[in-house]
């Protein structure tokens, strides 16, 4: 497979991780146990935006494209419209934290809805065998 297809592959599939460091709650909210994917993402996520650190797909993409001769991006779909949503212009410390912060904060509101769902379950199990 050429590399700047793996490196456009690797893009994909960083756009798709963010997603599901955002929104993946919602997934869990449907299918519970989505949980035990969801968490460790959504933690990762959230500790690379604080930390300030690269991701290691960021990495991986940088290194096919050198090995597919150094084009650092072309014309593509892929690298037009989706490289600008994960590294966008001016994406300071301070905004990088931010973004953090709003990834958080959606994760542990769907959490919360999950957390209340589950103890008012949890109460009616005990008031019908009461």
């Amino acid at each position: 497979m050429p590399y700047l297809l793996l490196a456009d592959l690797a893009v994909v599939v960083h756009t798709l991780f963010v997603l599901f460091v955002i929104g993946g709650g919602f997934l869990v909210l449907r299918w519970p146990k989505m949980a035990w994917i969801h968490l460790p993402a959504a933690l990762w996520g959230v500790l690379i935006e604080f930390g300030g650190w690269l991701c290691p797909l960021t990495n991986l993409e940088n290194h096919w494209r050198r090995q597919g001769g150094g084009t650092a991006y072309s014309d593509s779909f892929i690298q037009q419209y989706l490289e600008p949503l994960l590294y966008p212009l001016g994406l300071s410390p301070q905004r990088q934290v931010l973004l953090g912060l709003l990834a958080l904060a959606i994760n542990l509101v769907i959490y919360g809805v999950i957390w209340r769902r589950n103890r008012a379950k949890s109460s009616q199990r005990q008031q019908q065998h009461h």
